[in-house]
């Protein structure tokens, strides 16, 4: 469940709440690159990419004030693409 949010954060350009393990924190991340084993983000605090292990996320979910509902985004983000 954890590589759907992380997915869709990178299909979509949407931040994710995500809780580190080895902190016991959440932050939201915007996802720039999934791989088999780890993941690229940005976050609020460093503008700077960073790249963890998918082991060090614990659980993840939408942001605050995001449902998922991709459909209302989708005219939003084809005219970004035109």
């Amino acid at each position: 469940m954890i590589r759907r949010f992380l997915a869709y954060s990178l299909a979509h350009n949407r931040p994710v709440r995500v809780l580190w393990a080895d902190t016991m924190k959440c932050q939201n991340i915007r996802v720039i690159a999934l791989e088999e084993e780890q993941v690229s983000f940005l976050s609020a605090r460093r503008k700077t990419p960073e790249t963890q292990p998918l082991s060090a996320i614990l659980s993840a979910s939408y942001a605050r004030g995001d449902d998922g509902d991709t459909l209302k985004y989708a005219a939003l983000e084809e005219t970004k693409h035109d």
